[in-house]
């Protein structure tokens, strides 16, 4: 493994982690104590940690944080012009459908979720550009870079939340330069779209969760400041 992702444990099948997104740094978010600055943690149930994939799966009913605006409304109710400027904060919630499959490859500036539906139909793998993940004893941190693909079970595929990128630009949370390596990130990842590669030529649209999993538990120091990786 290489950059930030670099470890020296690997973690089991089964064992629960916490997959976190940190604050942009707008200064409208009202920060509980010791949130840590993350505006987004989802416990994790690990399904593999290789040196080439870390898959996790977050279950329906699972507890996350999540940021919301700071009278409660979601954040896809707020209007666009106003979304990344109003004040907000963050709240308990639960994650909602038939649960995620998300994977994560060493040093690629995204990861790769996957959604069924509720019979267990394969619907859409959705490519969520991020920072390189920071990995730590309990989990791994990102941050998210708001412009998305997602792909379909014939290869078609299409860009999501463009216009959130752009206003996220407009609202001073990124910078051009930062844009513009975010933009690179989203061709290159087009083109492993184009080449079906990895994950989407893997199979784990076939994938199923161990009947045996619980639900993991949002611990209360959720947003703890991460602690070396454990030896």
């Amino acid at each position: 493994m290489t950059g930030t992702e670099r470890v020296e444990r690997r973690w089991r099948p089964g064992e629960h982690i916490l997959w976190r997104y940190r604050d942009h740094g707008s200064a409208a978010v009202a920060r509980p104590n010791g949130d840590g600055g993350f505006l987004i943690c989802r416990p994790a149930t690990v399904v593999e940690d290789s040196a080439d994939t870390l898959a996790v799966w977050i279950a329906p009913g699972t507890q996350c944080i999540k940021p919301v605006i700071a009278d409660g409304t979601p954040l896809h109710e707020q209007p666009l012009a106003t979304r990344y400027t109003a004040p907000r904060t963050v709240v308990r919630d639960r994650w909602w459908g038939t649960g995620v499959l998300k994977l994560a490859r060493p040093g690629e500036p995204w990861s790769v979720w996957l959604f069924w539906d509720e019979d267990w139909t394969f619907r859409s793998w959705y490519v969520n550009l991020e920072e390189p993940r920071t990995r730590w004893c309990g989990g791994i941190d990102s941050e998210d870079h708001f412009l998305d693909i997602s792909v379909f079970p014939d290869r078609s595929w299409l860009w999501r939340d463009e216009d959130e990128f752009a206003e996220a630009q407009r609202a001073g949370l990124m910078g051009a330069e930062q844009a513009a390596r975010v933009r690179r990130a989203g061709a290159a990842a087009v083109e492993v779209i184009k080449g079906w590669g990895p994950p989407f030529s893997d199979g784990w649209e076939h994938w199923r969760p161990d009947p045996s999993w619980h639900v993991p538990e949002l611990p209360g120091d959720w947003g703890r400041t991460p602690a070396p990786a454990a030896p």
